[in-house]
């Protein structure tokens, strides 16, 4: 099982925020931007709007585990920022799946 390497620091998340490449639609946005390192990694956030602790946890375990199964479509070298919209809370593993990999297509992060 392959482990999905997280973006931590704020800053990270802040120059993401600043100057990645962004996509939306109704239950994520995705910012992605190149990393001069030598791996891909995921930074997940959901905020307190989105519901209770079980909540947010049960969508941050289902981006990251979408992302993880298909981890090797995703370019080396670019970091990627998930947010979660508040619709997300009452959606299923495949809606989430498919939100994710539509917007990582359109921020062009993924290998053709």
């Amino acid at each position: 099982m392959a482990k999905v390497i997280s973006i931590k620091s704020a800053r990270d998340f802040q120059r993401l925020y600043r100057r990645g490449k962004s996509a939306a639609d109704k239950n994520l946005v995705v910012y992605a931007r190149p990393n001069k390192l030598n791996k891909a990694r995921l930074g997940i956030t959901v905020s307190t709007k989105v519901g209770n602790a079980v909540t947010r946890n049960k969508i941050r375990r289902r981006i990251r585990e979408s992302y993880r199964i298909g981890a090797s479509q995703v370019k080396v070298g670019v970091d990627i920022v998930v947010i979660a919209r508040t619709r997300a809370s009452g959606c299923r593993y495949g809606d989430i799946d498919a939100s994710l990999w539509k917007l990582l297509g359109e921020v062009g992060v993924l290998e053709k």
